[in-house]
C-alpha cells in the first residue's frame, strides 16, 4: 500500500462526497470499482469519517429529505436506507420527524385531484398506489378519508 495510493483514494472519495452525500457502503462500492484495494479504501473510509466528511447519518437526512420531496413513504424508504446499510436507530430518528399521513394526502391528490374515489375499484387504485409509494396501511387509510 503506497502513500500514493493513500492519496489517490482520498481524492476519488472527496470528488465523489463533493457531488452528493454518500453512505460509507455506497462509497466503498465506488472505490472498490475504481480498482482501490480494500486495506487503502477502509483507511479513507475511516480518514473522511474523522473528518467529518463523510457521515451515514448525514446521507439519512439528505436521502429522507430528497425521497421525501418526491412523494415516497417511509415503508419504502426504510428498506432503501436498510440496504444503504444505515442502522436502524438512525433511520427511526429521521423517519419520525415526519407527518407522513399529510405527504400520503398530498401525493394521493396530486395524482389523482381532490376528490375521494367514488368506485370501490377506484378506489383499490389509489391505495395499490400509495401502498406502491411506501405508505403503510394506517397511513393510506387516512389519505383515502382525507378531504382536505
Amino acid at each position: 500500500m503506497s502513500d500514493s495510493q493513500n492519496k489517490d483514494c482520498q481524492a476519488a472519495a472527496i470528488r465523489l462526497l463533493s457531488r452528493r452525500e454518500h453512505s460509507s457502503k455506497e462509497l466503498r462500492r465506488k472505490l472498490l470499482e475504481r480498482d482501490f484495494d480494500f486495506l487503502t479504501i477502509d483507511n479513507t473510509l475511516i480518514s473522511l469519517k474523522d473528518e467529518n466528511l463523510q457521515s451515514d447519518a448525514r446521507f439519512t437526512e439528505c436521502y429522507v429529505r430528497s425521497k421525501w420531496n418526491k412523494g415516497v413513504g417511509p415503508v419504502r424508504l426504510r428498506r432503501e436506507l436498510c440496504e444503504h446499510e444505515i442502522d436502524d436507530e438512525m433511520i427511526n430518528a429521521c423517519l419520525h420527524d415526519h407527518e407522513w399521513r399529510q405527504l400520503a394526502v398530498e401525493v394521493r391528490q396530486k395524482r389523482f385531484g381532490l376528490a375521494l374515489p367514488e368506485s370501490f375499484e377506484e378506489r383499490a387504485k389509489q391505495m395499490r398506489f400509495l401502498q406502491y409509494r411506501g405508505f403503510n396501511t394506517e397511513q393510506i387509510n387516512g389519505a383515502m378519508k382525507s378531504d382536505e
